[in-house]
């Protein structure tokens, strides 16, 4: 079975961030993506979990997405004003597809 070239960018953000990412996202041409809890994780800060939070306000999500390779660049340029004075990472990993056509 034939396979495509694609990346794969995951995104940490602080929840309450994530209407802002996601709208960034879609201005920049990205057609899809998909938001994960984040239960816990250690970091600059120390180790932390969601553990006794009562709201959904204060915890972290994963959005990830999986794009052409030529569309990285301005997913990164979106991603990044979001996150660069706030909590967050952004990972880029190669991966492959088998429908090209949905990304």
């Amino acid at each position: 079975m034939q396979t495509h070239k694609a990346k794969r960018v995951a995104i940490i953000i602080e929840q309450v961030m994530q209407s802002r990412l996601t709208d960034a996202m879609e201005r920049a041409g990205v057609t899809g993506w998909t938001v994960l809890p984040v239960l816990g994780g250690s970091g600059d800060s120390g180790t932390w979990s969601r553990e006794g939070q009562v709201s959904r306000g204060t915890g972290m999500v994963q959005v990830l997405c999986v794009i052409k390779p030529e569309r990285l660049d301005g997913l990164l340029d979106a991603a990044f004003a979001v996150v660069e004075r706030h909590i967050g990472i952004v990972t880029v990993s190669d991966c492959e597809v088998l429908r090209a056509e949905r990304f």
